[in-house]
């Protein structure tokens, strides 16, 4: 059986360019593993990103690792076989370190399946001084890493080109110094300021189970965990982030993804991204420009990265120097009112069937609500544009369950596919053929570090009452497709994003059950409710608070207030104000 799994990477590897594979000896290796099907983790750019950066260090070896699936996961279940990695079939157990990329809450059952796949105590108290240190960082460690307290042994808080050199560091010199674990964690979380280890903090609680306190129990060991910034102008050497590997078995295919721009100072107050990503940034033009012709030499397509790539500066003149090249590019979402039909003209040139905008609103109303800056009448004339050029099909990004949602603005989102499809059809006209309406809705869910961290999620049969209204009516309207999350997804990933450490309890009930979330809530000793349904008070200590991204709490509430007042706030000026602080909090560091 072994040899089954080890015949099926090697075909995986022959398939792909740009993996790295070195010898071990004298070197750190760790064991870099996205908590999801290889499909989708050599997909998540951030992901490749860190690959790259730990395979930069010549004391460093670090090999993939996925969650397996089908065939893989048979011969591991049937076997009994540990884990192995990628790149040299080498069993997880025997890394130095094992370290987790997170992009997800949903993905959380994944990391315990995968420890236990590689024969990897769950709970982090229980494993010995021969195991791997675990450690976990991406996007959600650093929103809020307690619902995996218990099972990770240290967290790296922030962008990994800023915070994985020192990092290594620190790791290589105290690497034989430190006779166990516990010595190597309290090191590490003395000297590496975005380094949070759960068990060097204390937790009280009161008694209708809110936090009381939250403190480190050492004095050396920091009340606060600094999250790290990369900007590009203080490091010089850094390029723009590229994929490293490129591979026919990913949701891209052969395509290099180059990032353009990291954050996005439109300031959503839903958008966890558009916060902790800040202050929002765009790569030198020149530096793109020279990524993407390396792109295009690589393997002649590339994708490129952004909230909204439509933002980008001079985003006309770089898509159209890939087209004189010979190259492809697609793009992820656009910004409604920045949208161009120079771009959109590349963008057939090139392809490309289906353009992404994100009202994320149906209403005024609730666009001011959630702070979009985006007008009925902007992302009408931008699917008129869309239309006019080509039958592309337009894909619309709806939220339900926002924060003061009525029944009259699930009545205007309706109304604005209608009116929208009205206009497709006629700019359409002249071609005889409309491009479909893909509508995607999911469910709003509170995150972390956003004005809206105190608001609960809507009930779950509200949510799906909403669902229902919103295909009964727009199922009719031919060329409109509907596509819905489930409400009870979104159930589990609000417990996992806005949950203190007890509900580590729950994620391990569901673990044992086998991935039975309903059974798991049902029996838990947690009320999964306190987390999901009940509002925050202002004053709460938030489980997340310990976490230092520069944002300063003040202005959270204030946008929050805001919002439900229906008013909007300023864009991100960057460098020109401190409303949130993050831009003082950065000239304090320098």
């Amino acid at each position: 059986m072994s040899d089954d799994i080890i015949s099926l990477y090697r075909a995986r590897l022959a398939r792909e360019k740009g993996a790295v594979k070195k010898e071990w000896g004298g070197r750190l290796s760790i064991a870099l593993i996205y908590p999801n099907h290889y499909r989708i983790g050599m997909s998540n750019l951030g992901f490749q990103i860190v690959y790259h950066l730990f395979n930069n260090r010549s004391k460093i070896v670090a090999e993939r690792v996925f969650l397996p699936e089908g065939r893989e996961m048979s011969h591991y279940i049937q076997s009994g076989k540990q884990l192995l990695s990628l790149e040299t079939q080498t069993p997880v157990q025997n890394f130095d370190l094992v370290a987790f990329s997170l992009s997800f809450e949903n993905d959380y059952l994944n990391i315990l399946k995968i420890l236990e796949l590689a024969k990897i105590p769950l709970l982090a108290a229980e494993r010995s001084d021969h195991c791997p240190l675990v450690m976990a960082g991406g996007i959600t460690a650093f929103l809020n890493p307690e619902p995996l307290a218990d099972f990770i042994d240290f967290f790296l808080l922030g962008e990994a080109e800023a915070n994985l050199n020192k990092f290594i560091d620190v790791f290589l010199e105290f690497r034989g110094q430190c006779a166990t674990r516990a010595e190597a964690l309290r090191a590490l979380a003395g000297y590496v300021p975005s380094l949070y280890v759960p068990s060097l903090y204390q937790l009280e609680y009161y008694s209708d189970g809110t936090l009381k306190s939250f403190s480190p129990t050492e004095d050396r060991i920091p009340e606060k965990v600094q999250v790290a910034r990369y900007i590009p102008e203080a490091d010089m050497d850094m390029q723009v982030p590229f994929s490293v590997v490129t591979t026919p078995d990913t949701e891209f295919g052969n395509k290099v993804l180059i990032e353009l721009a990291r954050g996005c100072g439109r300031s959503c107050r839903f958008c966890a991204a558009g916060y902790v990503y800040r202050p929002p940034r765009v790569h030198p033009a020149k530096d793109i420009r020279k990524s993407v012709l390396g792109g295009i030499e690589k393997c002649g397509e590339v994708g490129l990265v952004a909230a909204a790539v439509s933002d980008i500066p001079g985003i006309e003149e770089l898509t159209s120097v890939i087209i004189k090249n010979g190259g492809l590019f697609s793009v992820s979402s656009l910004r409604a009112d920045s949208i161009t039909r120079g771009l959109l003209d590349n963008l057939k040139q090139v392809g490309q069937r289906t353009v992404s905008i994100a009202p994320e609103a149906g209403s005024e109303r609730l666009r001011r609500v959630i702070n979009k800056h985006l007008t009925r009448e902007q992302i009408i004339e931008a699917v008129r544009l869309i239309s006019g050029v080509d039958d592309f099909a337009v894909r619309l990004y709806f939220l339900v369950g926002l924060p003061t949602e009525t029944s009259n603005d699930i009545a205007e989102l309706i109304d604005l596919v209608k009116i929208i499809k009205h206009h497709m059809v006629k700019e359409a006209a002249p071609r005889g053929k409309m491009g479909q309406i893909r509508l995607s809705v999911n469910c709003f869910v509170p995150k972390a570090s956003t004005p809206f961290q105190w608001a609960p999620l809507e009930n779950m049969s509200s949510l799906r009452e909403k669902q229902k209204r919103i295909k009964k009516v727009l199922v009719r309207q031919g060329g409109v497709k509907v596509n819905f999350d489930v409400p009870k997804w979104a159930y589990v990933q609000t417990l996992l994003s806005m949950g203190n450490r007890r509900v580590g309890s729950i994620l391990l009930m569901a673990h044992k059950l086998d991935g039975n979330w309903t059974k798991a809530l049902r029996f838990s000793d947690v009320n999964p409710d306190f987390f999901v349904y009940r509002p925050k008070g202002l004053d709460e200590v938030l489980p997340w608070d310990f976490i230092d991204n520069g944002i300063s709490k003040e202005h959270l509430i204030g946008e929050y207030k805001l919002a439900l007042k229906e008013e909007e706030s300023a864009v991100c000026h960057v460098g020109e104000c401190n409303r949130c602080g993050v831009c003082g909090h950065l000239e304090k560091s320098e």
